[in-house]
């Protein structure tokens, strides 16, 4: 079975962007030189699925920072609007998060990064992260794009690890109760 995984920073008043998607209270904060696991949990995974803001927003990224397998759900972009080097290892989905990650493991993917707040919350609502790591930064942003949104149910999760830097950024591991 395929398994979503999260790793995701959010300001402590729980935003992963401002509302126009600026991420700069984030990078200012990327620069201290801390090892917050990142390569460990990306050497971990065999793809990476995102929405069409985070694809947007990481194609300003210079130079594209994946090597992995991506997929990029959205209902709006096409083929054209993927840059021309980047069209063998990014494709568009337009399939339900179930559907997707059941494509995914017939192409022998089990462990997928799953990225950007929208979709975090529809694939913990269908019930597809298995492990999420949360990032909390030292910063209120006061409105923004919210990490977690509404759910139809209580999603139960137990505590993995925690980790703290001296940057006062706090790192929090979960798995999801099953």
């Amino acid at each position: 079975m395929t398994t979503g995984h999260v790793f995701i920073a959010t300001s402590l008043d729980g935003f992963v962007a401002r509302p126009d998607h600026r991420l700069d209270w984030l990078l200012k904060r990327d620069s201290t030189g801390e090892d917050h696991g990142y390569d460990r949990f990306i050497a971990g995974m065999d793809g990476l699925v995102m929405g069409r803001t985070s694809f947007e927003k990481v194609l300003s990224f210079d130079p594209w920072p994946y090597s992995l397998p991506v997929t990029v759900m959205s209902r709006s972009l096409d083929q054209a609007s993927i840059p021309e080097p980047l069209r063998d290892s990014v494709q568009l989905s337009r399939q339900t998060p179930e559907d997707l990650m059941h494509s995914l493991g017939e192409r022998g993917c089990r462990r997928v990064y799953v990225d950007g707040g929208l979709l975090v919350q529809s694939f913990l609502r269908a019930g597809l992260i298995a492990e999420m790591t949360v990032t909390l930064i030292p910063v209120l942003i006061g409105e923004g794009r919210r990490l977690f949104g509404p759910t139809d149910r209580d999603i139960d999760l137990e505590l993995v690890d925690t980790r703290r830097f001296a940057s006062g950024m706090v790192q929090i591991h979960y798995r999801v109760a099953a």
